[in-house]
C-alpha cells in the first residue's frame, strides 16, 4: 500500500490562514484508490488545503477506492472515498460507515474493455473480470440489467482493478469491467483490444465520501475542517483545471496528459442529492439481489447530512 504523509506547515501566500490553524493541526488518517476520479483527496493535499484548514492529513491508497472503505469499520480510518456498494456493505458490518457528500459523477469513465471482440454481442459465453464488491461489479449488474443479459452466458473471475490488463493480456480473461484509467492502458497495451460499452448510456456511477460517524461527532472540529477542505478542493478542480490536474498527476505520479484527459470523464462536485439517494439505493438492490444484503438498511440509514449540513448547508439537497 503506498502511504503519503503530508505534514501541516504555514500558510500558502495566495490565501490567509484561518486562526484556528494558528495552533497544532488536527491529524486525521484518510485512503482511497489511484485514479483521477478520487481528484478532491489529493489536490487538497498537493495544493495545501489540508494544511490552510489546520490539517495534518496521512493518505493511503490501495487497489480501489472500495478497498479502502472496509478500513472505516472499527475507525481504523477517519475518512474513505469510493463507490456505493462498498459503501453499503461496510455501513451492514459497523453502522458507523456512513456517506458524508457524493464526491463525483462517472459520466464516461467505467467501461468493458475486450480483446478480439467486436461487440457486445461477441461478449457472450466469455470470461469477465470483475472486481467485487466495488464499481466494477456494480457497473457489470447495471450492464447486465439494462441490456437484458442472462448472467449465466458469462463466467465472472474475480480480478482487482490494477491487474485487470495484465490478466487480459495473459488470457486469463476474455474482457474486463474497470474503471479509468484502466480502460485506456488496456487499449492502448493490448493488441485487439478495444472499448465495448461505457456507462455513460447505462448508469452514472457516483464515488461517495464516506466518514465513521461516531469518530466524527466526537472530533466535530475535525469532521468540519475536513468537509471544508472537500468543498475547496472541488472548488478549485472547477475554477483551475490546470492547477487541478498538475496536482492529481504529481501526486498519482501519472502522466500529466493522461490526467488531464482522464478528468474531462468525469463531474467533481460535493454535495448530498437526490441522485446519490438513487444510486445509494440502487447498491441496497443490487446487493440484496446477490443475497449480500445480511439485513435491510436504507438510504437514509447510510446517508449522514450532519457532516455536510454544518458547514455548507446549501448543498444538501435531499
Amino acid at each position: 500500500m503506498l502511504r503519503r504523509h503530508l505534514l501541516a506547515a504555514g500558510a500558502a501566500a495566495a490565501l490567509p490562514l484561518p486562526a484556528f490553524a494558528q495552533g497544532a493541526p488536527i491529524r486525521m488518517t484518510i485512503a482511497t484508490g489511484v485514479d483521477p476520479s478520487f481528484a478532491q483527496f489529493y489536490v487538497a493535499r498537493e495544493s495545501g488545503i489540508f494544511e490552510r484548514n489546520g490539517l495534518d492529513i496521512t493518505v493511503n491508497t490501495g487497489p480501489s477506492g472500495s478497498a479502502m472503505i472496509a478500513f472505516l469499520v472499527g475507525n481504523q480510518i477517519n475518512a474513505a472515498y469510493g463507490a456505493e456498494q462498498a459503501g453499503v456493505s461496510a455501513h451492514l458490518v459497523d453502522p458507523n460507515v456512513v456517506v458524508v457528500a457524493e464526491g463525483v459523477a462517472l459520466i464516461r469513465w467505467i467501461g468493458i474493455v475486450g480483446r478480439n471482440i467486436a461487440n457486445m454481442d461477441g461478449l457472450k459465453g466469455k470470461r469477465v473480470g470483475v472486481a467485487r464488491g466495488t464499481g466494477s461489479e456494480t457497473f457489470w449488474l447495471s450492464v447486465v440489467s439494462r441490456m437484458n443479459l442472462n448472467p449465466a452466458d458469462y463466467t465472472i473471475v474475480n480480478v482487482e482493478a490494477p491487474e485487470m490488463v495484465a490478466a487480459l493480456e495473459r488470457g486469463n480473461i476474455d474482457a474486463y469491467a474497470v474503471w479509468e484509467p484502466w480502460m485506456t492502458r488496456g487499449v492502448r497495451a493490448i493488441s485487439g483490444a478495444s472499448i465495448l460499452t461505457t456507462n455513460e448510456n447505462i448508469q452514472i456511477i457516483r464515488n461517495l465520501i464516506y466518514m465513521n460517524k461516531g469518530w466524527a461527532e466526537q472530533n466535530a472540529e475535525a469532521t468540519q475542517r475536513f468537509m471544508r477542505s472537500m468543498i475547496q478542493a472541488t472548488d478549485l478542480i472547477a475554477s483551475n483545471r490546470d492547477q487541478a490536474v498538475q496536482n492529481v498527476s504529481r501526486f498519482l505520479r501519472q502522466d500529466r496528459a493522461l490526467v488531464a484527459e482522464l478528468m474531462t470523464k468525469v463531474d467533481h462536485r460535493l454535495n448530498l442529492t437526490s441522485d446519490t439517494v438513487a444510486n445509494v439505493q440502487l447498491a441496497i438492490d443490487q446487493l440484496r439481489g446477490m443475497n449480500r444484503l445480511s439485513k435491510e438498511v436504507t438510504p437514509s440509514q447510510v446517508i449522514w447530512t450532519g457532516a455536510l449540513s454544518q458547514v455548507a448547508p446549501d448543498r444538501v439537497r435531499i
